[in-house]
């Protein structure tokens, strides 16, 4: 369920440095594009131009619906991931915002 970057598996954080919060509201950045593949979904990103994909169909769910609900456990519960796979979910959203894919929402 990892996300991987074309150009470097460990991409660093753009603009902000601020910490993931699953318990606060995300969104995905207005500055990607998500592309649906048989796979997952290719991920642009048009302000760092970095080409990343999510290798799972229920990722790119939880991913999409962020900005439905309140918080990040929130979506990934109604994209019905196992509590089993939910830190594995975590930690793959911890990084899609340190790559500026996802971001908070006021």
């Amino acid at each position: 369920m990892s996300t991987k970057s074309a150009e470097s598996a460990g991409a660093a954080g753009v603009g902000d440095s601020s910490v993931f919060d699953p318990g606060a509201p995300y969104r995905c950045s207005p500055q990607v594009s998500l592309r649906p593949e048989p796979f997952g979904a290719l991920v642009y990103h048009f302000g760092t131009r970095k080409l990343s994909f999510l290798k799972t169909l229920p990722l790119v769910e939880v991913v999409k619906g962020l900005e439905h609900h309140p918080d990040v456990h929130s979506a990934i519960a109604a994209a019905g991931v196992e509590e089993a796979q939910r830190p594995a979910y975590l930690k793959a959203l911890a990084g899609l915002a340190a790559s500026g894919t996802i971001e908070a929402r006021q």
